[in-house]
């Protein structure tokens, strides 16, 4: 008889800081680079409390306010053997490590016919508008762009400690994104010891058969709650987490709208070249001849973050609702 050890109920922040935990027990080799990230601080949003008391300060490093330095050490011991997971805390602030990132990390596999994997994992955070322009921009669709690169985007707990574990495992540089606002908002069920979600696995978090709503981190919570919204007109919305920005697992989202045949696209992104135009672009081209609707996107508008949270800038349950009204033909 097997005893399964019964799940723990954690907030997000508690699930990745034991997904750290549990990959620096396994590998020695796995050290973690960031401002603040010690103790007594343990991080900005305190996902790295406590782990420099257990491991040490040489396998938990609080850095210099130094961009370009954090990301450049961590791709360099990635090289040496390491598996550095680098905090940097805000997206934002990653556009100054773009050629670290860009032109070292994503491309030295390629430059070494394979000789020179970089396990590289940098964490980095959005969502909060009210940290002005410079601090809450949602920029995934620039990784996305670049070949040798993956991007996660986790919604719960669950699978932020899943898909953390997974990038950590991962031979190949992954940008993994936490919204300021899933952090701490609310607890849920996280499997106990080893928990690994694949990358480019999507989940479907509410089956549906009018319209597909495709999304991922915050706006997961969004969706689903304009497809229950929407369930009381008797509209049947099916909503699918992505989980992992890329790797993009097509399968399930083609799978989705060709039953459906509609789709909507949301995300805090901007809309304009944000990742749902990908999106649109490949089920358009793939089922084309299926769909009885446009494929519709709904994401932040063309312009900078505004500081006010009076101006409504990222998508809402009541935009998504509307979208899929307009899909739907009501």
């Amino acid at each position: 008889m097997t005893i399964t050890e019964p799940a723990e109920t954690m907030t997000m922040v508690q699930a990745m800081n034991a997904a750290l935990d549990l990959a620096m027990a396994e590998d020695e080799k796995v050290i973690l680079l960031g401002e603040d990230i010690a103790d007594p601080i343990g991080g900005v949003l305190k996902v790295t409390k406590g782990l420099s008391t257990k491991y040490g300060t040489a396998r938990v490093r609080a850095t210099p306010i130094a961009e370009t330095g954090i990301i450049g050490a961590a791709v360099g011991a990635a090289l040496g053997g390491y598996r550095p997971v680098a905090e940097v805390m805000f997206m934002d602030f990653l556009t100054v490590c773009l050629d670290q990132i860009v032109n070292h990390a994503a491309k030295l596999r390629y430059m070494s016919g394979g000789h020179t994997p970089v396990p590289l994992t940098v964490r980095t955070a959005v969502g909060t508008q009210r940290f002005g322009a410079q601090h809450c921009q949602n920029l995934e669709a620039w990784f996305m762009h670049v070949p040798g690169m993956k991007v996660v985007v986790p919604s719960n707990p669950a699978d932020a400690k899943g898909l953390l574990a997974a990038c950590i495992a991962d031979d190949d540089p992954c940008l993994f994104v936490e919204h300021i606002g899933l952090a701490f908002a609310e607890k849920g069920e996280v499997p106990p010891g080893r928990h690994v979600v694949p990358l480019g696995s999507a989940d479907t978090v509410r089956a549906g058969s009018d319209a597909t709503v495709i999304t991922y981190g915050m706006q997961v919570r969004n969706s689903v709650a304009a497809a229950q919204s929407l369930a009381g007109q008797g509209i049947s919305v099916e909503v699918i987490d992505l989980r992992s920005l890329v790797p993009l697992d097509f399968d399930t989202i083609l799978a989705s709208v060709e039953r459906t045949r509609r789709a909507v696209v949301v995300h805090d992104a901007h809309t304009f070249c944000g990742p749902g135009a990908e999106l649109a672009a490949r089920i358009n081209e793939e089922l084309f001849g299926e769909l009885l609707a446009p494929v519709l996107r709904v994401g932040a508008g063309y312009s900078p973050v505004p500081f006010s949270t009076a101006l409504e800038f990222h998508p809402t349950p009541e935009r998504i609702r509307e979208a899929v009204l307009t899909a739907v033909g009501r």
